[in-house]
C-alpha cells in the first residue's frame, strides 16, 4: 500500500460553517473538482489552488493536507 496525502477540507468547511458551493465560488473552481479534492481522488494540486483554499478557508496548508504511512504498523527484520 503507498503512502497518501489525505485533504481535510471537509473538517475545515465545518469549522468555517461553509458550504462546498460557497468555498468553489471562492476558490474559482468548479465544486467536482472541490469534491475529487475532498474525496483524495486528485491526482495533483497547483500551489495556486492550494493558496487560495488557504485564503477562502483562512487556514495553513497543514490544516488542509494530511501525510499518511500505509503499512506504517508491519515490522521488518
Amino acid at each position: 500500500m503507498e503512502d497518501e496525502i489525505i485533504f481535510n477540507i471537509d473538517v475545515m468547511l465545518a469549522k468555517r460553517k461553509m458550504s462546498v458551493t460557497e468555498l468553489a465560488d471562492r476558490v474559482g473552481i468548479t465544486i467536482t473538482n472541490i469534491s475529487i479534492l475532498k474525496n483524495g481522488k486528485a491526482k495533483a494540486l497547483k500551489i495556486s489552488t492550494l493558496v487560495k483554499l488557504c485564503a477562502a478557508l483562512d487556514c495553513q496548508p497543514g490544516d488542509i493536507l494530511e501525510y499518511r504511512r500505509n503499512g506504517c504498523d508491519e515490522k521488518t527484520d
